[in-house]
């Protein structure tokens, strides 16, 4: 076995350990139902509910249980075979929006907005970003831009510090857009590789936001129309279905490109990546299952679909 497949190894076993309550949710849920031997329209039902309360989503639900019934009603059949069912289903959902984020090179720096609502681990997840692409080696610069909070940026301080990544910042109060403008314009005299802005996400007052946001993009547009390069959304498994309004709500707001899914260890509720997928098939760049910094990855479909049914 190579190094990186020891480490690709290791990974899934973090994995597997924290979706850990998601998968034993649903193992039990299918043991309760499936008693009988054979599958019939009562073990189908309560078949078609446990997967909505596993916030796998409506419509992967109702095909499952379509198929399995075309297939295998007063028929024998086990748990296992239903979880073996529902990981392929799940895989190819996810296969169509598993894409590794990828620098763009023809940009100096590639500019990333990490945007997301305060809580689901954004700042966390942009200081462990840095690393990943220092570890590519990219040079990478982070703006503190969740100018509101005072403790955010210290905290984008400490995952620079953590990162090898340096963090330009300024005091709480100050201008998110103007920060933003003046560190690109440093990490373009640096020839930097990457530039991570970060954002404050206070959903409560939805107008505010939008118009912050749409003044930083605005304002990065004037130093370069493409930027910026990628949007990425930050999400925290933990809310469940909360995430599908939360793609709504920052979809409205800014061209978002990309997902990141943090907090899967630990959470019963690991399924709503299926249906955040399923509905609106933006890429899935990474997920996140722990605090660590090498705790951020790249998303693999199969083997989370695996690793959510307690397969493999």
């Amino acid at each position: 076995m190579t190094e990186r497949d020891e480490e690709r190894s290791g990974w899934f076993s973090r994995l597997k350990r924290g979706l850990g309550k998601s998968a034993g949710e649903l193992s039990g849920g299918l043991a309760g139902i499936l008693t009988k031997r054979r599958l019939d329209d009562e073990s189908l039902e309560a078949l078609e509910e446990l997967l909505i309360s596993s916030d796998l989503g409506v419509s992967l639900a109702a095909r499952m249980t379509a198929e399995l019934g075309r297939s295998r009603l007063e028929k024998e059949i086990t748990s296992e075979e239903v979880r073996g069912v529902l990981a392929r289903e799940i895989t190819s959902i996810l296969q169509a929006v598993a894409v590794p984020f990828e620098v763009d090179a023809s940009h100096k720096p590639h500019v990333v907005l990490v945007v997301g609502v305060n809580g689901t681990g954004k700042t966390a997840t942009i200081g462990k970003l840095a690393h990943n692409f220092r570890g590519r080696g990219c040079s990478t610069i982070i703006a503190a831009g969740d100018t509101f909070r005072a403790a955010a940026i210290e905290q984008i301080q400490v995952w620079g510090e953590r990162s090898g990544a340096e963090v330009i910042a300024r005091q709480p109060g100050a201008d998110a857009a103007g920060l933003a403008y003046d560190a690109f314009q440093q990490a373009r005299s640096r020839y930097a590789d990457v530039l991570l802005i970060d954002t404050a996400g206070r959903l409560h007052n939805k107008s505010d936001l939008m118009a912050e946001l749409g003044k930083i993009v605005r304002v990065l547009g004037k130093l370069d129309a493409s930027a910026p390069h990628s949007v990425l959304l930050v999400l925290d498994a933990t809310t469940g279905q909360n995430a599908l309004r939360q793609v709504e709500v920052f979809r409205e707001i800014c061209d978002v490109t990309g997902l990141v899914m943090t907090k899967l260890d630990g959470t019963a509720r690991g399924g709503v990546l299926v249906a955040v997928a399923e509905k609106f098939g933006l890429p899935v760049h990474a997920v996140g299952v722990g605090e660590g910094i090498e705790d951020l990855q790249p998303f693999e479909a199969e083997r989370f679909a695996e690793a959510l049914v307690g397969l493999g």
